[in-house]
């Protein structure tokens, strides 16, 4: 029987996080899913997680974007979700994704949100990430999906370690109906409490605002770390 969706999820010393993840999926979907685990550090202890939880998994030492198309080649259903391995999966989510494709989408994206307790800050910043996403990219972390078809239209990702969403993104809205869930992914907080919510933000969009001037992902990726 052919899953209704390939979930690849890129990996990168996020042993805890996935485990977690792999254990919410598995929960939520009385269908077959094909999971495929692209890990980036060839980790025995990610490969194990994986096998224990039925997920295919596959090392490549190679940016987050070639993982993304890596994982893509290897899929088997009409339908590809893109999920970072901390991901925090709503129990709507996969039915949105069918009723979206059903009515025509080529693909999507989840609203954006920070998970535990709400406070002004986090709800300001979501609302500018949902407000910016009207008109701009949306990133990894909103849980990107897209029919197989309209990946390969729109040419993949980009093999980058930063912004490798940006062309995707582009391509898919001038190939076809490519929407937003009215349905949120809640974000691991874990990096933006370590940072500073303000600080992250900021480092956030200066990174986005140099790549958009021409400054290269991988050069971008030696700064941020």
């Amino acid at each position: 029987m052919t899953a209704p969706v390939s979930i690849i999820i890129p990996c990168f010393r996020d042993e805890n996080a996935l485990a977690v993840l792999l254990e919410r999926l598995g929960a939520l979907s009385r269908e077959p899913l094909d999971i495929i685990v692209v890990d980036g550090a060839a980790s025995a202890g990610c490969a194990a997680i994986a096998g224990s939880h039925g997920a295919r998994y596959l090392s490549r030492s190679s940016p987050r974007g070639a993982r993304m198309v890596a994982g893509a080649g290897e899929a088997t259903a009409p339908v590809l979700w893109f999920l970072h391995a901390d991901a925090l999966v709503p129990d709507a989510a996969l039915p949105s994704i069918r009723t979206a494709i059903e009515a025509g989408a080529a693909g999507g994206f989840f609203r954006f949100a920070f998970a535990g307790p709400p406070s002004f800050t986090k709800k300001f910043l979501a609302a500018m990430v949902n407000w910016r996403c009207r008109f701009g990219i949306p990133y990894g972390d909103q849980g990107i999906f897209m029919t197989a078809e309209a990946y390969e239209k729109a040419g993949g990702h980009g093999p980058l370690p930063l912004f490798e969403e940006v062309e995707l993104v582009r391509n898919a809205r001038r190939t076809g109906a490519f929407r937003p869930l009215d349905v949120t992914l809640p974000v691991n907080v874990r990096r933006w409490e370590r940072d500073g919510y303000w600080r992250r933000t900021l480092i956030n969009r200066l990174m986005a605002l140099g790549f958009s001037l021409g400054i290269s992902a991988e050069r971008l990726a030696r700064w941020y770390r």
